[in-house]
């Protein structure tokens, strides 16, 4: 299986913009520019898709976790904060809320860290994931 998207910028880094496309088209030239990823202009920013799909592809890869063990999710709910700093990506923080009937809070652990080293955009950075949750039951 293979994903795409595409990147078009017009202009200078700092004065120029551009667009941000996907091979499914949930994004279809969406704005991104200086402002949009070093200030609070409008528009997404890299940084911004990459905790969109830490938080995504943790929170599936939970859901198996879980799954695999005899637990079916009644609502998973995952953050993800991307720390950016002098231009490289330095951690990401998962934050999980979560509503599973009858786990331990052990077995519940063990599926998250698993979910934390595992998970494929996990195994892509190459950063510091730390992860925190709250089970409600």
């Amino acid at each position: 299986m293979k994903r795409k998207a595409t990147a078009v910028w017009l202009g200078s880094g700092k004065e120029g913009k551009g667009q941000l496309s996907t091979q499914s088209g949930v994004l279809k030239q969406v704005q991104y520019s200086y402002t949009s990823r070093f200030e609070e202009g409008i528009g997404t920013n890299p940084e911004e898709l990459v905790a969109a799909a830490h938080a995504g592809c943790f929170t599936m890869k939970l859901s198996f976790n879980l799954t695999d063990v005899g637990f079916i999710p009644d609502r998973l709910e995952t953050g993800c904060e991307i720390t950016f700093e002098g231009g490289i990506i330095t951690s990401s923080h998962l934050e999980v809320k979560a509503r599973v009937k009858g786990i331990t809070e052990e077995k519940f652990e063990t599926a998250v860290k698993d979910a934390e080293k595992n998970c494929p955009v996990s195994k892509l950075l190459n950063t510091k994931i730390s992860v925190s949750y709250k089970l409600n039951q």
